[in-house]
């Protein structure tokens, strides 16, 4: 079986790579052509634990290449994906031009029947759009070759892709073609083989499925940050409240950790994009407004917590940082939270030192010179008055306070992820503020 992802992104890369673990012949395309000749030499544009070795793997086998042309990939294919980018229009709604034209170029060099699966995240009603122009690029070559649409929206996690693609809680498969449920069923069985479910739907449901998805754990997450700040004023500690509520089954452990907000090139994006469509067909989402707002609040969080320490005024104040991905185990920073954060200490004159196990590269694209990078996580705490942790990665879990006593001029922790014992931290004389838990002080 052959197929091609259009696509060598995040979603686009991590789909092409693990289909070719099954088996099948995959070809991944891109315009960009620095990025497919780098993805030919083995150099991989994302960072996402297990991915290098696994497209190594499977391009020394022959079952995964890389090419800049749609038309030669489309030879004696039986499946194409659509993953390329949808970024946000200044109104939150999604924009389709990438995947428009992709759907234009398939009309235009499709020889034989195809099934064009949307991977990429569409708002509603978007394989209609798919079809139409593939129907006239067809039209334009006086062809009558058939083909079917399908909706296939991706539920990765970033840092843990690979394990979600090869073993999914669920596949969401939007069809209204016998024919083309057979090709995506017998395309994805090697991955239902320990009983993970195919869930075969409309098309329209299939788009709707995916903001759903993404847009009920945005709702969790700022609900969890809105109760943490009110603990903050009432004296209760949000950690117990969290443990009393996630063992009730219907509400679950997941997504209910508060932090300095959400970030990511999902939460943020789909929660517009729905909340737009809403507003298209008069149906106003109130709760995904309320969840938006929430979160872009709680990214001002921890400024406001240095304020309190320190006073109104940040001018001169030297700041360690720690992390600054959107989450552990991945270099992306889209509508990170660690971004407003400098965006809002720098402006008053804050100097941040700052450090992350792989979004060094990416934070030097995104900030520029507004900060100062550091290698290692100690180097970020000499001579500072304080620390931030923005991202939990593992690395930053146990202290050492040995070596923060003797680095640090103040003693004093802002930790966005709640990763730390206050009571330990209080016996080692530091000053401790984290989400949702009353300050401790020496």
């Amino acid at each position: 079986m052959k197929i091609a992802v259009v696509g060598t992104g995040y979603v686009g890369l991590v789909s092409g790579t693990c289909f070719a673990e099954t088996g099948i012949t995959v070809t991944c395309v891109d315009i960009d052509k620095k990025k497919i000749e780098n993805l030919k030499k083995g150099i991989i544009p994302i960072y996402e634990p297990g991915l290098e070795n696994m497209v190594r793997r499977n391009v020394e086998s022959g079952r995964l290449s890389f090419s800049t042309s749609l038309e030669e990939s489309l030879v004696d294919c039986e499946t194409i994906f659509i993953a390329v980018g949808t970024p946000p229009d200044e109104d939150g709604s999604a924009d389709l031009q990438y995947v428009l034209a992709v759907a234009d170029e398939i009309g235009s060099y499709m020889q034989d029947y195809l099934v064009i699966a949307t991977k990429s995240t569409v708002p509603i009603k978007t394989a209609e759009k798919v079809r139409e122009k593939i129907s006239s690029a067809l039209k334009l070559r006086s062809s009558k070759l058939e083909f079917d649409v399908a909706s296939n929206p991706e539920f990765l996690k970033e840092g843990a892709a690979i394990n979600d693609f090869l073993k999914p809680d669920r596949i969401v498969i939007g069809t209204d073609s016998k024919r083309a449920e057979k090709i995506m069923k017998r395309l994805y069985k090697p991955f239902t083989l320990n009983g993970h479910p195919i869930i075969f739907m409309d098309i329209t449901s299939a788009e709707m499925t995916k903001y759903a998805a993404n847009s009920m754990l945005a709702t969790k997450i700022s609900f969890m940050n809105d109760i943490a700040n009110l603990c903050e004023v009432v004296g209760a500690d949000v950690n117990m409240v969290r443990k009393g509520i996630g063992s009730d089954t219907r509400i679950g452990h997941k997504f209910i950790y508060p932090g300095a907000g959400y970030g990511g090139s999902c939460f943020p994006k789909d929660v517009k994009a729905l909340i737009r469509t809403g507003d298209e067909y008069q149906r106003s989402l109130e709760i995904l407004k309320a969840v938006e707002l929430v979160n872009e609040k709680q990214k001002v969080v921890i400024p406001s917590k240095l304020r309190e320490y320190y006073g109104s005024s940040l001018k001169g104040k030297k700041i360690g940082l720690w992390g600054l991905s959107f989450k552990p185990n991945t270099d992306d920073m889209r509508e990170a939270p660690s971004i407003r954060i400098i965006e809002e200490l720098t402006r008053e004159g804050v100097q941040i030192r700052a450090y992350d196990p792989v979004a060094l590269e990416e934070a030097k694209r995104i900030l520029g010179d507004k900060i100062e990078y550091c290698t290692d996580k100690y180097e970020v705490l000499v001579d500072t008055d304080g620390l931030i942790v923005v991202t939990e990665w593992p690395e930053f879990r146990v202290l050492n306070y040995g070596v923060l006593e003797k680095l640090m001029r103040e003693k004093v922790i802002f930790d966005g992820r709640n990763i730390y014992d206050p009571e330990e931290l209080k016996e080692h004389g530091f000053t401790y503020y984290s989400i949702g838990r009353k300050a401790v002080k020496p």
